[in-house]
Parts: structure tokens; C-alpha cells; sequence
């Protein structure tokens, strides 16, 4: 039904003979469906209502075929149901004297009904070029402003990098790390969100994800350190994705931190699984980590700490720190529909 009002059997053809023929063409097609049926209603109602079929005939062709094929229509319909349905049946002379002055009423009613449905089809018609024309404008701006905005978030990155190259405090350097892996989240998220536009539109998780942690690796982690990467979900919201992007970003700092001595072999493993309707991240690693390193990484009032909540407060999820056994394994826990819940 939501098509119905852009149906245009005419515009599909350019301008010139065969725009006319289909035109001519519709307007008969409408007319004789009209015919039909008025047809099999004179074996239960003869004569009755001649001209009653006439103005939706009218009204469908115009709107649907323009005014060419509306005027097919129109003088198709009207002579035929004076002809055949109007008494006398089979012929133009008058049985009622009234009947000269209600013929003449109905052709000027049905012509009415015609002028009027083009003239709506035509507003109607030049509303969606301005509407499609103003859609391409603000098309071209949005492109106009991505690229620009990726730039300044190369342009940032490029900036962070070349400052990082050039500190010699091993903390100033790790800060700067850590800035430039949260401006490759935010980069990644924007430019997946942005192949993902529309009100509600959701990020197809595996891509994204494998993006973040692979720029992740390439930025601040030893060649001893493998990661690897599991994703199960397909899809989640917008808000979601960047918050768990963001989170993961926050989790493998700690673990470039804290989890292997210099020159160590050890895997981060990275997973996010579906379960119905919830979701799970996981960022585990088999590090060994220091007791110094280990404390930091408990919940504090630490920046760390504060991220991940922050993180999670937008995935409406909730997270938690594992320190049992060999490594760490960071977790946020949510939900696809976005409703809060707990881990259990």
C-alpha cells in the first residue's frame, strides 16, 4: 500500500510516442475493467446508477496514468454507460425528460473529479523531485562531512604517533598509546556506523571488532603476543557497538600493560558470544602478570576503571575483573535488546 502513491505507469517511458501510447493505453485498460464489472451489475441492478463507476474509473486513471489517460477513461466510461446502461438501453435518445440535464451534470462531475486528480498528481509529483532533489544535497553534504571527518581522525592519529616518537618517558609514551588505540576505536566505529546510517540502524559486529583489535595489535602489542578473535554475534545497536569497541580497546591497554613481562610469549583471546537474547564480551589473556599490575587492575577509582564503567554504563550492560587462575579475563555483559542485566 506505501507504493500505491508513487505508482506511475506513464513515467517510466521518456517523452514522445510511447509515453502517449501506454498513457492511451491505461486509460482503456481502465475503462474496460470498468465496463466489466458494471457490466456484471446490470444482471442484479439494470440501469441502475449509470455514471456511479464512472468517477473511480476517472480518478485511478488520472492519478495513476496522468491526464491523457484519464480523459480515455473519462469518454470511454461516460459514453458507454449513456449507451448501454442510461434508458433507453442502446441508445443515446432520453426515456425521462430529467435525464438531458443528469447526463450533463455527471459529465461535468466526472470532469471535475479528473481536472482535480491531475492537479494532485502533479503537486504530488513535484513534491518528491524536491523532496529526491533535497535528499541528493543533503547526500552530497554527509559524504562532504565524512570525509573530512576522517581525515581529522587520520590527521589526530598522525599527530599522537609523531609526539609519541618523541617523548623519552616510558608513562608519557604509554598515555599516548592509549589516546591514539581510543582514536582508532572511535575512527573504526565511525566509519562502520557510517555504512550503517538510518534511524535504529545497527553494526555488523565481526568486522568492526576484528578492526579494533587488529589496530590495536599493530599500534601497542610485542610480536610474542598473539591475539585472537572470536565473534558470534551479528548485529547490535549503534550505542552498544561503539561501547563495547571502546571497552575492548580499554581491556587490551591493560593487557599491553600488565599481563606479559618484556619479551614474553602469550595469546589474548578475544570473544563475543550470543546467547539468546544476551550477549558476552570477553578479553582473556594467559599472561603472567606482576602482583603490582594485578592490584591496579582490580576496581579502584583508577581512570581504567572509570572507563569501564563509563563503557558500559552505554551498553547498558554490566562488567567484571577475573584474576583466578593464569591471566586476567575482563567481561562485559548485556543484553541485544538493550535491557539491563546481571551477570550471573
Amino acid at each position: 500500500m506505501k507504493r500505491l502513491p508513487h505508482f506511475d505507469v506513464a513515467g517510466h517511458f521518456a517523452e514522445g510516442p510511447a509515453r502517449v501510447g501506454v498513457q492511451i493505453g491505461f486509460g482503456s485498460l481502465c475503462a474496460i475493467a470498468m465496463i466489466a464489472i458494471r457490466s456484471a451489475l446490470d444482471v442484479i441492478v439494470p440501469t441502475a446508477g449509470p455514471f456511479a463507476l464512472v468517477y473511480p474509473t476517472v480518478l485511478l486513471a488520472t492519478l495513476y496514468g496522468r491526464w491523457l489517460a484519464g480523459i480515455v477513461a473519462y469518454f470511454i466510461c461516460f459514453f458507454w454507460a449513456w449507451f448501454y446502461v442510461l434508458p433507453a438501453v442502446g441508445s443515446f435518445h432520453f426515456e425521462v425528460p430529467t435525464d438531458p440535464a443528469r447526463v450533463a451534470i455527471n459529465a461535468f462531475a466526472a470532469l471535475i473529479v479528473l481536472l482535480f486528480a491531475e492537479t494532485f498528481r502533479h503537486a504530488g509529483a513535484e513534491y518528491a523531485e524536491e523532496r529526491d532533489a533535497e535528499i541528493a544535497r543533503r547526500q552530497l553534504l554527509l559524504e562532504e562531512l565524512d570525509h573530512r571527518t576522517k581525515n581529522n581522525f587520520a590527521l589526530s592519529v598522525s599527530l599522537l604517533e609523531t609526539q609519541r616518537r618523541r617523548v623519552e618517558s616510558e608513562e608519557a609514551s604509554d598515555a599516548l598509546t592509549q589516546a591514539i588505540g581510543r582514536l582508532h576505536s572511535f575512527a573504526s566505529a565511525y566509519s562502520n556506523l557510517n555504512e550503517n546510517q538510518g534511524e535504529g540502524a545497527s553494526v555488523e559486529m565481526r568486522p568492526y571488532l576484528e578492526d579494533v583489535v587488529n589496530r590495536f595489535r599493530e599500534a601497542a602489542l610485542d610480536e610474542n603476543v598473539a591475539v585472537e578473535t572470536h565473534v558470534d554475534v551479528d548485529e547490535l545497536p549503534r550505542a552498544t557497538a561503539v561501547a563495547i569497541g571502546l571497552f575492548t580497546n580499554e581491556a587490551l591497554t591493560n593487557c599491553a600493560k600488565y599481563a606479559f613481562a618484556e619479551g614474553e610469549r602469550g595469546t589474548i583471546h578475544v570473544s563475543l558470544k550470543e546467547s539468546g537474547d544476551s550477549w558476552l564480551l570477553q578479553i582473556a589473556d594467559n599472561g603472567t602478570r606482576k602482583p603490582a599490575a594485578a592490584s591496579e587492575a582490580l576496581p579502584s577509582s583508577g581512570l581504567g576503571t572509570r572507563l569501564f564503567q563509563a563503557f558500559a554504563n552505554q551498553a547498558d550492560a554490566e562488567y567484571r575483573i577475573d584474576l583466578e587462575g593464569p591471566g586476567c579475563t575482563v567481561s562485559l555483559i548485556g543484553n541485544s535488546d538493550e535491557d539491563e542485566i546481571s551477570p550471573s
